[in-house]
């Protein structure tokens, strides 16, 4: 199955941008915009394919495409940006301990938790979290013409500058916007542009995918995916994918790391997210934390310390010397409709009805859908 490591690889050795190769087979562009469609997971847009007619229909006659572990978008934002497995980027997770550093949120560089104001990226600095030359940087060395088009919000922001540093940056504040920006980008010839959009994730995480509120996001999706074809010019690609899927929590089935004093015991800190966390024990009570974690969430997770979780591969074929302090003590992937909340340090997250991360094919399948003008 391909993987969504693959993706920026392939498109910019089909612009002819040297050290990469084109496995996914989409030679034969001399303009590509990829579309990065936050949480449109491949088994949520089949089910849903009624509400996403121009998505679905390229989805006809292909398969999914894997994401990493965890299936989330700071994780699958950086591979993409990159072109790296997590264990080589080191964006290990949505929060994540970078050693000697307080836990670090990715998406808004800012310390973790309830109230959490500290902006990081002058401490936790972006390009020394992310030190390797990005993909975006390669395109542009090697003459291709680079745009990222996204919200305000992740312009400079410190996950943008570890892994989408390169190019110009075109703030997209709406769908209309993003369209254009993206028409304008492909003008010249060779150019790449990658282009982001979080409604469709957002709207799932408050109302629970597949719920009314999501299928009308996704048909308004599908609506901005037919008009960036629309608007590709001759000889151009256009690559839709996803980060991650979705699932329902069940409410009657997570258990509250804040209120069950089995899970902070031993526990210097609890990242990642609620359906994939990483637990930091605390010096010398690494097993004592696993064997708890482990007797407290029983069949509701699958429960790794972080040897078995690099030797399973969780994290890819090789994790570098950057990323491997970075992966928690124990590592959890939940199961079912299960996950682990923070009600005190997370309360936002706590109340969220939609999730993802975990190794659920639901969340870990995206699609890879192509048209070229």
């Amino acid at each position: 199955m391909p993987n969504l490591t693959d993706v920026t690889p392939s498109l910019l050795a089909a612009l002819g941008v040297p050290g990469y190769a084109d496995t996914l087979g989409v030679a034969g562009a001399d303009r590509v915009c990829l579309l990065l469609v936050d949480g449109l997971g491949w088994e949520l847009l089949r089910t849903h394919a009624a509400d996403a007619p121009f998505l679905a229909g390229l989805a006809e006659g292909t398969g999914p495409m894997s994401v990493g572990f965890p299936a989330t978008t700071a994780a699958s934002v950086a591979t993409l940006g990159t072109g790296l497995p997590v264990g080589r980027h080191g964006i290990v997770g949505l929060s994540f301990l970078v050693p000697g550093q307080p836990l670090l949120h990715a998406l808004t560089w800012r310390r973790q938790g309830a109230g959490g104001k500290e902006d990081l990226r002058d401490s936790v600095v972006p390009e020394r979290v992310q030190p390797t030359p990005t993909a975006l940087e390669r395109a542009e060395r090697a003459g291709i013409a680079v745009t990222v088009t996204a919200p305000p919000i992740q312009r400079r922001s410190g996950l943008s500058r570890a892994v989408l540093r390169g190019g110009r940056f075109a703030t997209a504040y709406a769908l209309g916007d993003l369209v254009t920006n993206v028409a304008e980008a492909l003008r010249p010839a060779p150019a790449f542009c990658y282009a982001y959009h979080g409604d469709l994730d957002l709207v799932g995480h408050v109302y629970g995918p597949g719920s009314t509120a999501w299928r009308a996001q996704l048909r308004m999706i599908d609506r901005l995916a037919a008009d960036v074809a629309g608007e590709l010019p001759p000889g151009a690609l256009l690559a839709v994918v996803a980060d991650h899927g979705m699932v329902t929590l069940a409410a009657a089935e997570v258990v509250d790391a804040d209120t069950d004093p089995a899970l902070t015991d031993g526990v210097l800190e609890i990242g990642g997210d609620i359906r994939a966390r990483h637990v930091y024990a605390q010096p010398g009570a690494a097993a004592d934390v696993l064997a708890a974690w482990r007797e407290v969430l029983g069949e509701r997770a699958l429960v790794l310390s972080r040897d078995e979780a690099v030797a399973g591969g969780w994290f890819g074929p090789d994790v570098s010397e950057l990323a491997l302090p970075r992966i928690g003590d124990v590592v959890t992937s939940s199961l079912g409709g299960n996950g682990v909340l923070r009600t005190r340090r997370e309360p936002i997250e706590s109340k969220m009805v939609g999730h993802h991360g975990s190794h659920g094919s639901a969340e870990r399948l995206v699609p890879f859908l192509t048209v070229r003008a």
